[in-house]
């Protein structure tokens, strides 16, 4: 059983990965002088990734530090864009976006302080509305706090 994960773990480190496959067989010891036994690599069509995101090139990018904070800009070749700024108080406002598969342009900004990471944008999920009972029962108990707790009791012992 365990012979044969491991050989089901290496034919897919195989596969997936992106040497040529005259490097795998090179590997594998082309030479037939040896006396090692050396499992023959055969010829197969490998899968590669033709994404131009693989290829993507700064376009620009500026990084500029301050005493008083700093600002960072970058963006690419296959446009994907951040920009951000902090102050000296651990405050940074900033945005990015980038261009979905389906070819929409997503885009987000946020704030990140003393309130943690807080993300804006139309392609963010919403938490669903209050039920409208819910919502009056909470103004309802806003409006009606409780009575403070008498310490005449605690007084009297």
């Amino acid at each position: 059983m365990f012979k044969a994960l491991i050989l089901t773990a290496l034919v897919g480190i195989a596969f997936a990965s992106p040497l040529s496959i005259s490097a795998l067989k090179s590997i594998a010891g082309g030479s037939s002088g040896s006396n090692k036994v050396v499992p023959k690599v055969v010829d197969a069509v490998v899968p590669h990734v033709n994404n131009d995101d693989v290829r993507a090139e700064t376009v620009n990018r500026v990084d500029d530090v301050r005493a008083d904070g700093f600002s960072a800009v970058l963006e690419t070749s296959n446009h994907i864009s951040e920009s951000r700024n902090g102050d000296v108080h651990g405050n940074i406002h900033g945005d990015y976006g980038w261009i979905s598969p389906d070819g929409e342009v997503i885009q987000l900004t946020y704030v990140a302080n003393e309130n943690g990471y807080q993300p804006k944008g139309v392609h963010l999920p919403t938490s669903p509305p209050i039920p409208a009972a819910i919502q009056r029962s909470l103004e309802w108990i806003a409006a009606h706090p409780p009575a403070p707790e008498s310490h005449e009791e605690e007084d009297e012992e």
